[in-house]
């Protein structure tokens, strides 16, 4: 009996393990299917879509070409006017002449005429004043007519040519690609923003430029985010667990024009952004508070971060993204300046060169737990990008009373890092961020 009911409890879990497995099987399905629709969809909308596009590019084209053609016909018209109303007129000019002297030898016939009949006694006075009269009108002078080879003849010179030219060209306009040649790729959550990074997938095409946009979930229109050549880009100001809806194209070499946009693609991110504490009197804040700018004021003193929003554990370049500094303007250097992290807040302290910080001076200098080091960073100027990137080494066994705990820090600036190991004697999941500037001016964006 014992054997049995093990058996029957084996053939049991068994039995269950199946359905799970089925159950597991059947959501597979089931998403496999959705994907398939999603497809379909993606498949008859962008094809409606070119249809769309490729109609109204045609229409606006034979509008286009129908516009020009009737311009040239009217000029070429006009220009026929032009050049017979320029040919007739000497000629109308010429025929009046004519037509007077017509008028003028009918005249003289008829006083000749009249003159020989008239009579004897009075014949000798007409004679004499008809010939006085003909010598003066000069009967041998006549005007120039042209030959026919001398007028202009117009005609209509029509190279066949343009159709052919018109057809290679038309015949070649335009293409209908399957797939855009680039694709978003990844999306990497940081505080307040997303690292979008995308790829080329048609190996023919030479990219030049790239053109990301974004667009909230309930907005209606894309905006442009970035124009460049790098294929990577961090958008800030992202506001934290909302989507955003992402796109790219790129331009080939040597064209104007943007190729297909990309599939869109939907990010977020879960972490909120960065922000300086408020009320220090030293430092004037922006208003999203990721922008500190040391003031006038003689007031001192480390300006922290609202929060310890920098999580450790994390592989991250800090250049680019999360938690690095980038110095817009600069003001007067002291050995004092300092850009780093720290494990809590402490006030009463004018610098983060103390214990459980780690930060590098405006100079170059970097400083573990209030020590510096012996490699140095080539000093902060204007334009210049401090980072910070972090991962967890752990020595000995943490718990809440504290413990061995080691942080590997790498800290890059102008393009040379250094790279240590912080030793800490507490667990550490989160670090505040600060800085501090004797003198004002500098002004410090964090992200």
């Amino acid at each position: 009996p014992m054997e049995a009911e093990a058996e029957a409890r084996l053939l049991l879990q068994e039995a269950q393990e199946s359905i799970e497995a089925a159950r597991s099987y059947r959501r597979e399905l089931e998403q496999r299917l959705r994907g398939l629709q999603q497809a379909r969809e993606q498949i008859r909308e962008s094809a409606t879509l070119t249809r769309d596009v490729l109609e109204q590019h045609f229409n606006d084209l034979k509008g286009t070409l129908k516009k020009l053609l009737d311009e040239r016909l009217m000029s070429l018209l006009q220009e026929v006017d032009a050049i017979e109303q320029e040919s007739i007129k000497p000629l109308d000019e010429c025929q009046k002449l004519i037509e007077h002297g017509v008028s003028t030898a009918d005249d003289l016939l008829r006083d000749g005429e009249s003159a020989v009949r008239g009579d004897v006694g009075q014949q000798n006075e007409k004679l004499c004043s008809f010939t006085k009269k003909a010598l003066h009108i000069q009967l041998d002078s006549l005007p120039e007519v042209p030959s026919l080879v001398d007028v202009p003849c117009l005609s209509a010179q029509l190279d066949d040519c343009l159709l052919t030219i018109l057809k290679n060209q038309i015949f070649s306009h335009g293409t209908v690609a399957s797939r855009p040649p680039v694709q978003l790729e990844e999306f990497v959550e940081k505080p307040g923003g997303i690292l979008v990074r995308w790829c080329k997938v048609d190996d023919d095409f030479i990219p030049q430029d790239y053109r990301l946009q974004y667009r909230k979930s309930t907005a209606s229109h894309f905006e442009d985010v970035y124009v460049g050549s790098e294929t990577e880009f961090i958008v800030l100001h992202i506001d934290p667990n909302v989507d955003y809806q992402f796109r790219v194209c790129a331009r080939g070499d040597g064209r104007q024009e943007w190729s297909p946009w990309s599939v869109p693609q939907f990010g977020c991110t879960t972490l909120v952004p960065h922000e300086w504490t408020t009320g220090l009197e030293g430092y004037s804040l922006s208003s999203r508070r990721n922008i500190a700018l040391r003031n006038d004021s003689q007031s001192c003193g480390v300006l922290y971060s609202k929060a310890p929003t920098y999580f450790c554990g994390q592989t991250l370049t800090f250049r680019q993204v999360l938690s690095g500094q980038l110095i817009e303007t600069v003001g007067q250097p002291d050995r004092r300046d300092s850009l780093g992290v720290c494990v809590e807040q402490q006030n009463g302290y004018d610098s983060l060169q103390r214990d459980k910080a780690v930060c590098i001076s405006t100079n170059g200098a970097v400083f573990v737990n209030g020590k510096e080091m012996t490699n140095q960073l080539p000093a902060v100027t204007s334009g210049s990008t401090v980072t910070f990137d972090m991962e967890v080494v752990q020595l000995g066994p943490c718990s809440n009373e504290g413990g061995n705990f080691k942080l590997r820090v790498t800290i890059s600036s102008n393009n040379r890092e250094v790279v240590f190991d912080w030793v800490l004697d507490q667990c550490c999941g989160s670090l505040y961020f600060g800085c501090s500037f004797s003198y004002p001016g500098w002004k410090v964006l964090v992200f």
